[in-house]
């Protein structure tokens, strides 16, 4: 498949605290990602996952590197071709779920279609009997569904998501993420999935990058030979435990080093 995404040797760097220091959140990181890959960016707290994801989807500036999409250079948003969903709701709260909708549909030029668009992306996650409902109508699950069909709906080729079902309990996260696979082999978008979750990730993902802790490197790249959709039976398959345990083995030293990192940091800050 062609290369949707194409991240060449990007770094990030931070001012910190004082005027004489900065913090390298990414370094060097170099990654292509084919159209209709689900790539999942896994990695210890701080290792610059979203970060990455930010300059991907031209929120944040690399400070050296460069990333293209579809062999144009990101130099800024791109609402046409790359929509995001966050950890948090980002629906506005005095608009209705279908309001909210229409609002972004608008945005992109969808005017004409833009109420049976949205009305089949919230039929596909089982949220349109709640299309004229406000947000504080609902709870934390049915709010991140909907964002989700949301990033859907819009129509773009990519969707970049960061930590979506991170606040959910874990048996909507496992429902939530059966329907993400379903809308993958449905829609055959390219998405990069932020997650802390080794068996969200291994469900999820074609492809899992693991990052190290601090700064942000790639240490490794695993793949999940599993077609989309995925059923829970996958979770019983000894392929399933097989790379959880290879993930874990992975990332273990970079979770130890940010543990005791951290420990270090606090123990300085008491003194």
């Amino acid at each position: 498949m062609p290369v949707a995404i194409a991240i060449d040797s990007v770094s990030k760097t931070y001012a910190g605290r004082r005027a004489d220091q900065q913090v390298t959140a990414l370094d060097s990181v170099s990654l292509d990602i084919h159209k209709g890959e689900f790539v999942c960016l896994l990695g210890p707290s701080g290792c610059g996952k979203s970060t990455l994801l930010g300059i991907v989807g031209g929120l944040l500036e690399a400070s050296t590197g460069t990333v293209s999409v579809n062999g144009t250079a990101v130099r800024g948003p791109q609402p046409r071709q790359i929509s995001f969903v966050f950890q948090e709701s980002t629906l506005l709260p005095w608009y209705t779920v279908l309001e909210n909708f229409r609002l972004a549909l608008k945005l992109q030029g969808h005017t004409a279609d833009w109420k049976d668009r949205a009305m089949n992306a919230l039929s596909s996650v089982g949220m349109a009997q709640f299309a004229h409902h406000h947000p504080n109508q609902l709870s934390v699950g049915m709010k991140q569904r909907i964002n989700v069909a949301r990033g859907i709906c819009l129509g773009t080729d990519i969707l970049l998501m960061d930590e979506p079902f991170a606040a959910l309990d874990e048996q909507t996260r496992m429902v939530l993420g059966e329907d993400l696979s379903v809308l993958l082999a449905r829609t055959g978008k390219t998405i990069v999935f932020v997650t802390h979750s080794l068996s969200e990730a291994v469900f999820l993902a074609d492809r899992i990058v693991v990052m190290t802790a601090r700064p942000g490197r790639i240490k490794a790249e695993i793949a999940v030979p599993e077609a989309h959709p995925r059923s829970p039976d996958f979770m019983l398959a000894d392929g399933f435990g097989r790379i959880r345990n290879e993930l874990y083995a992975t990332l273990r030293d970079e979770i130890r080093q940010t543990v005791d990192e951290m420990r270090q940091a606090r123990d300085a800050g008491g003194r």
